[in-house]
C-alpha cells in the first residue's frame, strides 16, 4: 500500500516504468507544488533513473513531514539490471 512515484521526465517514463507508478517530473517548475499535494500519511516509494533525483525528492518529502518515504536504491537502472520488469 502506498504511492509509487517516478520522478523522471515524461520521455524517460515513456521508455519504461514500474507498473502502477505515478510520474512527476523532478525538473518541472511546479514539482514542489505537485508533491506538496500528496498525502503525507501515505507511504511514498520514489525512484528515478539512478537514484539522484529520487534521493533529493525523498529528502524534500521528509522535510515536508511525510511519515514514510522509501528511495529505490540505484533507481530503475538497478531495478532493470537485476532482471525485474518494467512496462511502457
Amino acid at each position: 500500500k502506498g504511492l509509487l512515484l517516478d520522478v523522471r521526465t515524461s520521455e524517460e517514463y515513456g521508455q519504461g516504468h514500474l507498473e502502477g507508478s505515478t510520474q512527476m517530473d523532478f525538473y518541472s517548475d511546479n514539482f514542489k507544488d505537485e508533491i506538496s499535494k500528496l498525502d503525507p500519511e501515505t507511504p511514498v516509494y520514489v525512484y528515478c533513473r539512478s537514484g539522484g533525483r529520487s534521493g533529493n525528492t525523498a529528502k524534500m518529502l521528509n522535510s515536508m513531514g511525510f511519515k514514510e518515504v522509501y528511495n529505490l536504491d540505484g533507481g530503475i537502472t538497478a531495478w532493470s539490471g537485476q532482471g525485474n520488469e518494467t512496462v511502457r
